[in-house]
């Protein structure tokens, strides 16, 4: 690829959800030319796709934001505590009309290949059009939850019925009424899709491999009254998020589960359990470190279940035998009330596998289903799985996923840069905070931390930035000691990668808090970025 036939630019972002628009915002006013690559047809990220029915979020939207402006934060108007996907994907389409973001991101484009050029200090990055570019910095914002999970179901290509996954919804409303339904998958879009596509199916059959834990999140309309409060208090709201453990206005109880008697434990959770939310997962602070702790609240919500279904057999079945928690925590609406419906069958898959889907349905080892349409509500290949969609190489042509061993042996510095890949910035990516904190918060700190970064590297004349191999492994480790110290890794989730067949168990979220990340990240920034190898070398071309 001759270097003057393709446009040279400061950056690329990959993405144009939160992450994306954030980043290309930060960089073009600080001067730097960028372009954003966005496979849909529009802004808005993992919110673009998932449209399924019932998807919502489950952070309170007051905290569910951007607050690098307050002239943003006093024009938008969220309508309820937990804003469906239709106003989160609004939210920010105005945001990339109030801050004119569109002209700068090319649509319907997906990056296929980045490819470090050490002959010139730049990134080669090639796109599915045959187009390509070449940028100083690779930025991804594809996040952790962008590269859907589609099992391998023989069969599946005979179905003469309709099939979607809820990690690319159409756009248009998929109709179920007087429809036979089967819905694979009981995680987090399932638990969400799932009562609503019962309400309107003729039958709904659902499929479950692992019963959950899901909370009631018990969402309202908001008061106006305290619509002009929140807005009244921005600057706390915004260092709430950006000085607390969850960037939000979570905060946990710093007392034990064990402390309180059996009779007082009980009166703390009904309270949570009313309440709605994580107000339950807030209850104590040692329900993730402790079996005992972690054993009264996992109960508890057994107990519940059992109250709630009410045929026995049914209940069993949606018991839950793992730590409270550790899979990604649930709220629901009237999910487990939806059980009780007539029209509403569930199949445990694991005492009755799924052989294959059929012309008419699908065929298990003990039954035929026949079926209408299919919903896959089966998830992603978290963590790692956007970034090994794309055919990224380093130094000396080494492949990211070759060199994080297909995700058994991931290495970053902060979850923000990898050895090996000069000027390659990842947004929340790998053993970063994450998804176990609030996403936007944890997004705007890190844009910051790589705009910051960019703009001391132009200022120095310096070439390139990449981890030294002992700040890399130093950091790993620590994400790891950590981890160990918890629950989470003695459950399978799609946060260890268990959901995906074949892939290297792993844990690669930093669990410190999201306010002890931020203040490890500012020291790094402070000593002029200890732990990176700065160069000055500059190439002309």
């Amino acid at each position: 690829m001759s270097t003057n036939q393709v446009e040279n630019l400061d950056a690329v972002v990959l993405g144009a959800g939160f992450s994306g628009l954030y980043m290309h915002y930060r960089l073009r006013e600080s001067g730097f030319s960028t372009r954003v690559f966005e496979a849909g047809d529009g802004v808005g990220g993992v919110w673009y796709w998932n449209r399924y029915p019932g998807a919502r979020c489950d952070i309170e939207s007051i905290y569910y934001n951007y607050t690098f402006s307050k002239e943003l934060y006093q024009e938008w108007t969220w309508t309820s505590k937990y804003p469906e996907q239709s106003e989160i994907l609004r939210y920010l389409n105005y945001v990339a009309d109030k801050f004119d973001l569109r002209r700068d991101i090319q649509f319907n484009t997906r990056i296929t290949a980045a490819h470090y050029d050490e002959t010139i200090n730049r990134w080669k990055v090639q796109m599915d059009d045959g187009t390509s570019v070449i940028a100083k910095y690779f930025i991804s914002g594809v996040g952790c939850l962008s590269a859907a999970n589609l099992p391998n179901f023989k069969g599946l290509e005979n179905f003469e019925g309709k099939w979607y996954h809820t990690g690319r919804w159409p756009q248009e409303k998929v109709d179920f009424k007087g429809k036979r339904v089967g819905v694979i998958g009981t995680g987090s879009s399932g638990v969400q899709a799932i009562p609503v596509i019962a309400k309107e199916a003729d039958h709904l059959t659902v499929f479950q491999r692992t019963p959950q834990y899901t909370l009631p999140a018990r969402n309202y309309l908001y008061d106006p009254k305290f619509i002009k409060q929140t807005k009244a208090n921005f600057d706390e709201i915004k260092r709430l998020m950006r000085k607390s453990s969850t960037g939000s206005g979570i905060q946990i109880r710093n007392i034990s589960a064990l402390q309180d008697s059996p009779e007082k434990r009980r009166q703390v959770y009904e309270k949570a359990w009313r309440e709605g939310g994580f107000a339950f997962t807030s209850a104590y602070n040692d329900l993730l470190i402790n079996d005992d702790a972690n054993k009264t609240a996992s109960d508890f919500i057994r107990s519940k279940i059992k109250e709630i279904v009410h045929k026995s057999d049914i209940a069993e079945k949606l018991l839950p035998d793992y730590y409270f928690g550790t899979k990604r925590p649930i709220l629901d609406t009237d999910y487990y009330e939806t059980y009780n419906r007539e029209n509403v069958t569930l199949v445990d898959v694991k005492k009755e596998p799924i052989v294959e889907i059929t012309p008419k349905g699908l065929r298990t080892k003990d039954a035929e289903y026949e079926l209408d349409v299919l919903v896959f509500a089966t998830g992603y290949d978290g963590m790692t799985g956007p970034l090994f969609k794309i055919d990224i190489r380093g130094r000396d042509g080494v492949v990211l996923k070759e060199k994080w061993e297909e995700g058994s042996k991931v290495r970053t510095l902060l979850g923000l840069t990898t050895v090996g890949f000069p000027n390659f910035f990842m947004i929340t990516g790998p053993e970063s905070p994450s998804v176990l904190v609030n996403m936007p918060a944890a997004i705007e700190q890190h844009v910051e931390w790589i705009a910051d970064c960019i703009e001391y590297l132009h200022k120095h004349g310096v070439e390139t930035l990449e981890p030294t191999i002992e700040a890399e492994e130093a950091w790993s480790q620590h994400c790891l000691e950590v981890a160990e110290m918890t629950l989470y890794v003695k459950t399978d989730s799609w946060y260890t990668g268990a959901n995906i067949a074949g892939k290297p168990r792993s844990f690669l979220i930093y669990l410190g808090g999201f306010d002890r990340y931020k203040q490890k990240c500012n020291e790094v920034a402070a000593s002029g970025y200890d732990g990176f190898i700065l160069s000055n070398l500059k190439t002309v071309y």
